[in-house]
């Protein structure tokens, strides 16, 4: 990136995101998009590009705005490992940096506003040190704040990691590894606007002092932004069209249906009741309005939007006025909840959790190390052996259309999940785990719903984790002119739709261990961020009560079904011994005892097998492929040699040691084969290894419980000629028997 600094009409400013310099480039790149720059800390570099249609798409009822984010693997010196060598679809990763960075960009768009919008992300550079989450927001605020499209920013951002006690913004990776806290918040200079957090068990408070300090650290990057916006920005585009309701519709639709909806409000609780009533006013309204007495032709959406708003004023209305929710309760009550366990056949494990209208049935499978997810991205994470994913099926919420695949929000669903969960796996337990959370019946909180049913499902299956985990989601609805507000527990979907925040907090007893907020207002106030956060810490423990109630701790034993794991450690310069020649030793133990084996880099075999004695045999053979003899140590083994001067025994593969004849019995001997032949097993014991790693052995020593040092004393034979046991095949030598 230095070179292009060389160009005419390159401009570069400089911030700091906590103690790290960030520097921001434009007017070489791009210079046909609405707005392109370039953000850089260390050697990670993130190209940003923002551009729109000066026309709308004919038809269009919503904003269409895109944030794509490309990984290219030449920033890392890498080829891409796929067949064709070249970047393919995003991989989760990208899908959820795309939705990190939209979700604080949105919110500042004008009302009204539909022309298309697009912003890509590529990653030039990346040197695997410097997180590209938060430059990534970063370079997506600049190049929109300097391009001609209205938006309302700039946004900053900053990362937080919490290592050994003390908070550390914009940490590296290796910072984060060593991290119990990953908190990433995007917001204005006014409020915070997006927070996105996994955290290993952390209290309320510390959450609470991140997003403070997150919050401060991000103001620098904002007013640079400002600073090329004002200096540099170009003259944004007024001549859109704005797509709101006429005045005369909003004034004849309210005067025909307030009071309707207001009374309904108050009358009816059910969901479907209130939508069947609701579709009633809504045919009423209009036919009222098709009458020859309407002052102004009137269009159907438009009215049906004005009734959707007063809907939704009526509602927070109640909310702020009678502390009275839509189906009844009041802000801190959580829907009835029912939780089933094991209600699946076959499946390694299963949990069904039903809070009001929203179920979530989440099931477990149990798989080897090898079925760890292989990761080609950019992040230094190689592979996981922890997965969520999360389905939100048509039917879930009473519609039909075609299923296409896992939509981004699924994926950033699924991610939340994982996350919560995430810290409460032990690192101990072998296996792979994937967790699948069908959500069957949706009426808001699906994501928090998976998050308890996973519980459910790791405990049914056995796994031994750390603490159970349970989810809510909490909302806001602020009157922005009193400043009055209520913090709501469990939302609900209509009250996603009114209401002011959407925040997601998983945890356990202990502390929060996922976090996922996104703010629609202005000017937040952290004191209800505390109160939100206690608020969900007393949901999610009433909910965790409710869970353990049906399934109190993990089962313990696992599913007949799921495969047993075995773990070894062996010494790393032995792993050859294990594999063998082209990989023969390890697939004739998995063929002879039907196991699977895994072997990582740094010694540690997995033996896999759903028939645990087999399991257990292969585990002996390879600890015997890496065993070193001992002296003193008593072997029983096949003798697979006889000559006159004594017998050779097989004590290990591909080890041999020599018992000579006045060693083979407590008496005398005449000759070996009154004791021992070819073929016969013998226990005897290691009482010398030479220089050479001849290996001599006595059955005398343990006929009369001598220790080697006595044996040593008494073998006669050791003076004597005729050669001596060897290491690996002392027949041949002392060479390695093949």
């Amino acid at each position: 990136m230095e070179q292009l600094r060389m160009f005419e009409g390159a401009q570069v400013y400089t911030t700091t995101l906590g103690a790290k310099q960030i520097s921001i480039e434009t007017g070489v790149l791009a210079q046909q998009a609405g707005g392109a720059v370039t953000v850089r800390c260390g050697d990670t570099v993130i190209f940003a590009t923002a551009t729109m249609d000066r026309a709308v798409r004919p038809g269009i009822d919503f904003f269409p705005l895109t944030v794509d984010f490309e990984e290219k693997f030449y920033a890392a010196g890498r080829i891409p490992g796929n067949l064709f060598r070249r970047e393919a679809r995003p991989s989760e990763q990208a899908i959820l940096l795309c939705r990190l960075v939209d979700r604080p960009l949105r919110p500042l768009f004008p009302k009204g506003f539909r022309n298309e919008v697009q912003i890509i992300l590529t990653t030039l550079s990346s040197d695997g040190k410097h997180l590209m989450d938060p430059l990534a927001i970063l370079a997506a605020s600049a190049a929109l704040s300097i391009s001609d499209i209205p938006w309302s920013g700039p946004v900053g951002a900053s990362s937080v990691a919490y290592v050994d006690g003390a908070l550390v913004v914009n940490p590296t990776a290796s910072e984060i590894e060593l991290s119990t806290l990953s908190l990433q918040v995007a917001g204005t200079a006014d409020n915070i606007l997006m927070v996105e957090a996994g955290a290993s068990e952390l209290p309320e408070d510390i959450i609470l002092d991140g997003l403070r300090l997150a919050y401060e650290e991000m103001q620098p990057a904002i007013q640079t932004i400002q600073q090329m916006q004002s200096e540099i920005g170009k003259k944004k585009f007024t001549d859109y069209p704005v797509f709101l309701t006429a005045r005369h519709t909003v004034e004849k639709v309210n005067e025909l249906a307030r009071d309707k909806i207001n009374g309904m409000i108050r009358e009816i609780s059910d969901r479907d009741e209130r939508k069947t009533h609701m579709s009633a006013i809504r045919a009423e309204t209009l036919a009222a309005l098709a009458e020859p007495i309407s002052a102004a032709e009137v269009d159907a959406g438009d009215v049906a939007d004005t009734l959707d708003a007063l809907f939704k004023e009526a509602v927070r209305r109640r909310i702020l006025d009678e502390n009275v929710r839509p189906d009844g309760r009041d802000p801190k009550t959580v829907r009835p909840i029912q939780v089933q366990v094991g209600n699946v056949p076959r499946v390694h494990g299963s949990g069904l959790f039903m809070r009001g209208e929203t179920h979530v049935l989440t099931l477990v499978t149990l798989g080897t190390p090898g079925d760890a997810q292989r990761l080609y991205t950019l992040q230094p994470d190689e592979n996981k052996r922890y997965i969520h994913h999360y389905n939100f099926p048509p039917y879930s919420t009473g519609e039909a259309y075609p299923l296409r695949g896992p939509k981004r929000r699924e994926i950033g669903h699924g991610a939340l999940a994982e996350r919560a969960l995430q810290p409460v796996i032990p690192d101990a337990f072998p296996y792979t785990l994937r967790l699948v959370s069908e959500v069957v019946s949706s009426n808001g909180s699906t994501s928090m719903g998976s998050v308890c049913g996973s519980t459910l499902a790791l405990m049914d299956a056995g796994v031994p984790i750390d603490a159970p985990v349970a989810g809510i989601a909490m909302g806001l609805v602020q009157d922005q002119e009193t400043g009055a507000y209520a913090v709501l527990s469990d939302i609900q979907g209509v009250e996603d739709y009114l209401g002011d925040m959407d925040f997601k907090v998983a945890g356990s007893e202990h502390g929060i261990t996922a976090l996922q907020m996104d703010l629609k207002i202005k000017g937040l106030d952290f004191e209800i961020l505390r109160i939100a956060l206690e608020q969900a810490r007393q949901g999610r423990l009433h909910i965790m009560e409710k869970m353990l109630e049906v399934i109190p701790e993990s089962r313990d034993e696992l599913s007949p079904y799921a495969p047993r794991i075995l773990t070894l450690r062996v010494d790393p310069e032995k792993i050859g011994k294990i594999i063998g020649p082209g990989g023969k030793t390890v697939r004739a133990l998995q063929e002879r005892y039907e196991v699977k084996i895994d072997i990582e880099e740094d010694g540690t075999v997995y033996i896999s097998g759903l028939n645990g004695l087999a399991a257990e045999e292969a585990r002996r053979e390879i600890e015997s492929l890496t065993e070193e003899v001992e002296v003193g140590k008593i072997y029983t083994g096949q003798v697979v040699r006889v000559e006159a001067y004594g017998a050779f025994v097989n004590l290990l593969p591909g080890i041999d040691g020599l018992v000579h004849i006045s060693q083979l019995a407590d008496y005398r001997v005449n000759t070996v084969e009154e004791i021992a032949n070819v073929g016969d097993e013998l226990t005897t014991m290691v009482i010398d290894i030479d220089p050479a790693g001849k290996i001599r052995l006595s059955r005398q020593a343990v006929l009369e419980g001598w220790s080697a040092e006595e044996a040593r004393d008494r073998d006669r034979g050791g003076r004597r000629g005729g050669g001596g046991g060897g290491r690996s095949g002392g027949r041949n030598g002392g060479r390695p028997r093949r």
